[in-house]
């Protein structure tokens, strides 16, 4: 494995409430530490509200931490989060240019790309209408057909492979493992432990805003498992 490119050392994240209840905040984050090597596929684990798409955006550079510390060598990370950033009243077209240039492509690259990113999400004519009226599904398909024309050092994939049909599930999937096996670093969230299993090599299981346990996948399993009081599936 490679060299570390990020490192998180006891890092916590804290919330506002409304104003209700002014200066009440909430510990999205308490205590995490992990480190991500290059080449590595990390999967993180955990129940609803346990803070792991908090943690993402911390390592993705989008939230900084209230306390503890990021160490991050001279990477670009791309977080790959259901319809992050999109303008509901403009078209899949429209919004496939504007994200593709948030993520660093410039608009020349992104408009030559236009017609491979049509294709590959299947969204026909409706690559021309405005995303407000796209299903879930179809907004993470444009999601992931453009998040797979840019090649970060980094990226970061939060539930969206769960999203859409079972077809276009299995194809996504097979072109995140392509990526994968060309030796991009690779973080995912997901409650599906077969697709972690299949891969990720290591995992963190993150729990009320906490490090559990980091290490390689069966163990971590296991011991989530132990937690849950519930038996490991085959």
């Amino acid at each position: 494995m490679g060299e570390t490119l990020i490192e998180l050392r006891n890092v916590g994240v804290a919330f506002n409430f409304g104003r209700s209840i002014a200066g009440q905040r909430h510990w999205a984050l308490e205590d995490v530490s992990l480190s991500l090597r290059r080449g590595e596929r990390l999967g993180v684990i955990g129940r609803n509200g346990a803070g792991k798409s908090t943690l993402l955006r911390v390592i993705a550079g989008i939230v900084a931490p209230d306390r503890g510390s990021v160490k991050r060598g001279p990477v670009s990370c791309q977080l790959l989060a259901l319809a992050l950033g999109f303008v509901p009243y403009l078209s899949g077209r429209d919004n496939a240019v504007l994200s593709g240039l948030m993520l660093g492509l410039r608009r020349r690259e992104i408009v030559k790309r236009l017609d491979a990113i049509r294709e590959f999400s299947e969204l026909g004519d409706f690559f021309e209408q405005p995303i407000a009226s796209y299903s879930s599904g179809m907004n993470m398909r444009l999601a992931f057909s453009v998040a797979m024309q840019v090649e970060p050092d980094v990226l970061l994939i939060d539930e969206v492979l769960a999203v859409g049909d079972a077809e276009f599930q299995q194809k996504s999937g097979a072109a995140l493992r392509a990526r994968m096996g060309e030796g991009h670093t690779v973080v995912l969230v997901s409650h599906n432990e077969l697709e972690l299993a299949r891969l990720c090599d290591r995992v963190v299981w993150i729990e009320h805003g906490r490090s559990v346990l980091e290490g390689p996948r069966d163990e971590v399993f296991e011991a989530y498992h132990r937690d849950l009081h519930v038996a490991k599936p085959a």
